[in-house]
């Protein structure tokens, strides 16, 4: 199946400089990625998922860059995480590219029924100096439960809890609530989907650093966007 990658800027806002990229599936001539994963035979899902992984670490080799490259992953593809880690691993060696510079995202809203299983997954990828991160953290219904069991590096906060949040009192305090969670078991956390300069101010003020969103940069096909100066300005 033919496949590639777009690129978005994760930033840090007090260093005002880009902090990483997450990569995002994407079709041939850019379709989004549910083009892509609505054509994925479940038989076949393991051998996607490691292609994804290899395409998302060369294609960053060949854009240069030094900052964090972000992997979204499926747990329900790694039947065993020692084995399943060893091609990332391989490519890793062969281009010379960092393990400490890859972090693994895997989705709060994805069903997840074996906690066990996600915590082995993240153990093994921490065993080797990858970052974790929970992604779309208050989207599902599981996302406290999974940090009573372990914690992740990292945490992304749902869009939707972001969208608005500068009127909106009850996402203010479930978000302040979250980050004092966070800051008790030392998670950094990244607010994706900012769009307004309103949105974002407010979540400078509850003292978050690290964001994603359109309002700094949209994905850019096989290429990286740049963040201009004045998205760091409030």
């Amino acid at each position: 199946m033919a496949f590639s990658m777009a690129f978005q800027p994760i930033v840090q806002f007090n260093a005002q400089k880009t902090w990483g990229y997450e990569s995002l599936v994407r079709g041939p001539d850019n379709q989004p990625a549910a083009y892509i994963l609505d054509q994925i035979d479940l038989s076949k899902i393991h051998s996607f998922d490691q292609t994804i992984r290899s395409r998302a670490i060369r294609l960053a080799h060949n854009l240069h860059f030094e900052q964090i490259l972000s992997i979204n992953f499926l747990p329900n593809a790694v039947y065993e995480p020692e084995n399943c880690i060893k091609p990332t691993l391989a490519v890793c060696d062969e281009l010379g590219f960092d393990k400490k510079r890859i972090m693994f995202e895997v989705t709060e809203a994805e069903k997840i029924t074996d906690h066990a299983h996600l915590k082995n997954i993240f153990a093994e990828y921490k065993k080797h100096q990858f970052l974790t991160a929970i992604d779309d953290f208050g989207a599902g219904y599981s996302g406290l439960n999974l940090l009573a069991e372990w914690q992740p590096d990292i945490i992304k906060l749902d869009m939707n809890l972001i969208r608005d949040i500068d009127q909106n009192k009850t996402k203010q305090l479930i978000v302040k609530s979250i980050l004092d969670v966070c800051r008790g078991l030392n998670i950094e956390v990244i607010s994706e989907g900012v769009e307004t300069k309103q949105e974002l101010a407010v979540l400078v003020d509850f003292g978050i650093d690290l964001f994603q969103g359109y309002y700094f940069a949209k994905p850019l096909f096989e290429g990286l966007p740049e963040v201009a100066d004045q998205a760091f300005i409030l």
